[in-house]
């Protein structure tokens, strides 16, 4: 009778440890998704600003457009100008791609996303 008791006592803690674990496995889960979560908002904000920036330049290079116009010869500035734009989309295509290859290895690192892939 003794022995049955303890058994039962046994496993009920099993069945208590086992379901700590899943809460435990679940939390980490959701604060590995918050983090990437995190990440993800922190790159948004990032490119915003950079977004920010190019438009002051460009504003900047039509001032100067201006200037040259006045002062140069009009072929003379709209050639510098035409290249500081081609300057800049550089620039913006160069961002862009630092931002994509950075999301991406975010992806590839998270074993969260790992396990989602094996799962389907």
């Amino acid at each position: 009778m003794m022995m049955m008791k303890i058994m039962m006592i046994m496993k009920i803690m099993m069945m208590m440890m086992m379901k700590m674990m899943m809460m435990m496995m679940m939390m980490m889960m959701m604060m590995l998704l918050l983090m990437m979560m995190m990440m993800i908002m922190m790159m948004m904000i990032m490119m915003m600003i950079m977004m920010v920036m190019m438009m002051m330049l460009l504003m900047m290079m039509m001032m100067m457009m201006m200037l040259m116009m006045m002062t140069m010869a009009m072929a003379m500035a709209i050639t510098i100008t035409m290249m500081m734009m081609m300057m800049m989309m550089m620039m913006m295509m160069m961002m862009m791609m630092m931002m994509l290859m950075m999301i991406m290895m975010m992806v590839m690192m998270s074993p969260l996303c790992t396990l989602l892939m094996t799962l389907f």
